[in-house]
């Protein structure tokens, strides 16, 4: 039992901040909260965090990374992809996808997970494609993920670009996870293929109805960039959304990633269907995707979260690219306010991907939290609070994070990872990597 007494607690980023207000964690859950005078009252033999000068909020939720992805930070590139059809086809697969085995994700995975229990990130859901990985893959990714005391979902992304073995490699692999994880209560499985220009109608039909029976969310990425909308219509005579409806896809069990070009008939599915989307900034500027229509599909109540595509993993800097590109993008400074952007950080990605009581502290609620230093040169208020965290907080900011109950990081230091000996591990598989 600890109770933990902050100068300021966030229970969720559509209730008023709370100042002086603590919460009580028994097991792993959210026991009661209130304020911290009248706490000590009620238990007084507990053990007390004193967080002082610091907020406590729930932990985010990255909906959409890639943990390898870190292997590729710095890689040499000779020239710069000419879009993102380019991006792919010259860079990413030859010279990432292509060549990873199972050492370096598990390296990569390690490493990511630090960086992500830094930036305060209790939740996320990762895709792996590296066909040469393949079988076993997602459970090797699954022993890391244990013991770093994260929340994870993970996939594997399936794809016929490889060829007919490798692509129902891929749907086995995420079948048999999920059947496999069913029980655990920190990891699970998703099914996962890659887009409607890499897998053929059939093919995601097969691995949608997969899920389908395994009671288990489907993902692929959709519309990243111009590419796919066009050669979903050469192929099928119809764009990737209305494809998917025709399929049977599009609804509340598929979760569409990037989801940055799209027509008026996309989001009228999207909407309609109740898909949901995760929404990655940042690297959709890097890949020259350009920039999804977050608030337009925030307006119709689309089910959203916020992810880093394995691309930048500390998740403030993620909140500040969607505070301020769909600003500059409507010429309107009143869209996308901070309250929002920490909604989707936190509970908007926990329910992008279905988990259930994540993203808020309340009685009942898990123990999933991060402790934030305020040291701010200016106050902070109910009404700036969301504000200051979403513009001027990082992940050095970040103290203490707390997932299902149990401290992952106390004082800054990370307790579950040696983080330099994981350091000097990923800098080894990429070198292995880039010498391929």
């Amino acid at each position: 039992m600890a109770l933990i007494a902050p100068e300021w607690l966030i229970t969720s980023a559509d209730q008023p901040a709370l100042a002086n207000w603590g919460v009580r964690v028994v097991g792993d859950l959210i026991d009661d909260i209130g304020a911290i005078d009248e706490l000590r009252r009620l238990y007084p033999n507990d053990e007390e965090l004193d967080a002082s000068g610091h907020v406590v909020l729930p932990g985010f939720v990255n909906s959409h990374t890639h943990l390898y992805g870190v292997l590729a930070h710095g890689i040499h590139v000779s020239a710069p992809p000419s879009g993102f059809a380019s991006f792919l086809d010259d860079f990413w697969w030859p010279q990432v996808e292509d060549r990873l085995d199972i050492a370096m994700i598990t390296a990569a995975s390690e490493w990511a997970c630090a960086e992500m229990i830094r930036s305060g990130v209790t939740s996320f859901y990762d895709i792996c494609e590296a066909p040469n990985a393949l079988p076993g893959v997602l459970h090797a990714q699954a022993a890391v993920v244990r013991a770093t005391g994260l929340r994870a979902l993970l996939s594997f992304e399936a794809t016929e670009r490889s060829g007919p073995e490798p692509a129902r490699l891929g749907i086995e692999e995420n079948a048999q996870f999920i059947a496999a994880t069913i029980d655990d209560p920190l990891v699970g499985g998703v099914m996962c293929w890659h887009t409607t220009f890499t897998c053929s109608p059939a093919f995601i039909s097969s691995a949608f109805e997969r899920a389908h029976d395994l009671g288990a969310l489907s993902h692929a990425h959709c519309n990243e960039g111009t590419s796919e909308g066009e050669l979903c219509r050469q192929a099928n005579g119809i764009g990737t959304m209305e494809l998917y409806a025709q399929l049977g896809v599009a609804g509340p069990r598929f979760l569409a990633s990037q989801c940055v070009q799209l027509s008026a008939v996309d989001r009228e599915v999207i909407a309609e269907s109740g898909t949901r989307v995760s929404h990655m900034p940042l690297s959709n500027c890097e890949v020259g995707g350009g920039i999804a229509p977050v608030p337009e599909l925030l307006a119709v109540d689309v089910v959203l979260g916020l992810g880093s595509d394995g691309y930048v993993n500390d998740m403030f800097e993620v909140m500040r690219g969607a505070f301020w590109l769909h600003k500059a993008r409507l010429l309107d400074p009143g869209v996308m306010p901070a309250r929002t952007v920490l909604e989707l950080a936190t509970e908007g990605g926990a329910r992008a991907l279905g988990l259930d009581r994540i993203g808020r502290l309340e009685r009942g609620w898990s123990a999933d939290l991060q402790v934030v230093a305020l040291d701010l040169p200016t106050d902070i208020t109910a009404e700036n609070i969301a504000d200051q965290l979403v513009l001027w907080r990082n992940r050095n900011d970040v103290r203490d994070v707390m997932v299902a109950g149990e401290w992952v990081m106390k004082d800054r230091a990370v307790l579950t990872i040696d983080v330099e000996r994981s350091r000097a591990r990923t800098r080894e598989e990429a070198r292995r990597l880039w010498a391929k």
